[in-house]
């Protein structure tokens, strides 16, 4: 299939899938060259990218989805490798939810500082 129809069926764009081509994400086995010099891509390259798409979901940055590609075309890690990997990756998740959390609770003070501000319950400014 030519690069449009890719897009569409994995709903990134066409930038986006020659990136991950350049980056080593897809190879031989998900695009080929034609004779003309186009780019034909196989059906196992709708999977790869929906799974790059779910790891990147998960906040995956680009060196970990070439590791994490690289694990799942040799299977060279063990189950608890993986399960270690995936509790890292919990942990980094749960640090970033606090930092949010408690962006959100200045944001919450501010808005309620303002309003109280607006109807005159208060003097002093932030």
């Amino acid at each position: 299939m030519k690069i449009q129809e890719l897009a569409e069926k994995t709903g990134l764009t066409i930038y986006t899938i020659r990136f991950y081509e350049k980056e080593g994400l897809l190879d031989s086995r998900h695009v080929q060259r034609e004779k003309n010099n186009y780019r034909n891509y196989s059906d196992e390259a709708i999977e790869r990218l929906n799974l790059v798409k779910k790891f990147q979901g998960v906040g995956c940055s680009l060196a970990e989805l070439k590791e994490i590609l690289q694990d799942y075309d040799t299977n060279s890690r063990t189950h608890l490798q993986v399960i270690e990997w995936i509790r890292q990756k919990m942990s980094e998740i749960e640090r970033k939810k606090d930092e949010l959390d408690q962006i959100l609770e200045t944001l919450n003070w501010m808005l309620e500082y303002r309003t109280a501000l607006m109807n005159g319950t208060q003097k002093t400014k932030i």
